[in-house]
């Protein structure tokens, strides 16, 4: 593969391969750290790229294994606190009010089994598609939008009874 061909390949799937390790890691720098190896991997292995599904499912799935070595390596996962990224026109009660949201909707996807959790987190941290989770997963698009559903019906339920107390 040329320099260009690599190029083009990195601008147009850098971010969401970030997107969707910070979603992995909980952990920008470590994020940022995979994204580089999994570029670096893709680029070695580029020949064993077959086709059968888009180049940023690979790529994903490049960074996911590459997540688990980084576990398997620590031996444990790492989380940190989340970054809130809130506009910052609005008034600051309204804006402690979604950050507190914000961490409660986080710390209930943190309560799902680890599957519906891993759905959640590529669905709203690294804001892929249905088809793109069931591809990355191994699972049908159908499968990843009812899990997504399902996850998403607890987090609500557990949220009502947060805001009621």
């Amino acid at each position: 593969m040329d320099k260009e061909k690599i190029d083009e390949m990195y601008r147009k799937n850098a971010a969401m391969v970030y997107r969707y390790l910070c979603s992995l890691t909980q952990d920008t720098g470590l994020a940022e750290e995979l994204t580089q190896e999994t570029f670096f991997q893709a680029v070695k292995g580029i020949d064993r790229f077959r086709g059968e599904c888009k180049i940023s499912v690979w790529l994903c799935q490049i960074g996911k294994n590459l997540w688990y070595k980084e576990l398997e390596k620590r031996g444990r996962h790492k989380t940190v606190e989340l970054d809130a990224a809130i506009p910052s026109d609005e008034n600051v009660e309204h804006q402690c009010l979604m950050r507190l949201e914000k961490v409660e909707v986080f710390r209930r996807m943190h309560d799902l089994d680890s599957v519906t959790r891993e759905v959640m987190y590529l669905r709203l941290a690294g804001d892929l598609s249905f088809s793109d989770i069931a591809s990355i997963l191994g699972k049908t698009e159908s499968w990843a939008r009812v899990t997504y559903y399902r996850g998403k019906q607890k987090i609500m339920k557990g949220m009502r009874k947060w805001t009621e107390d």
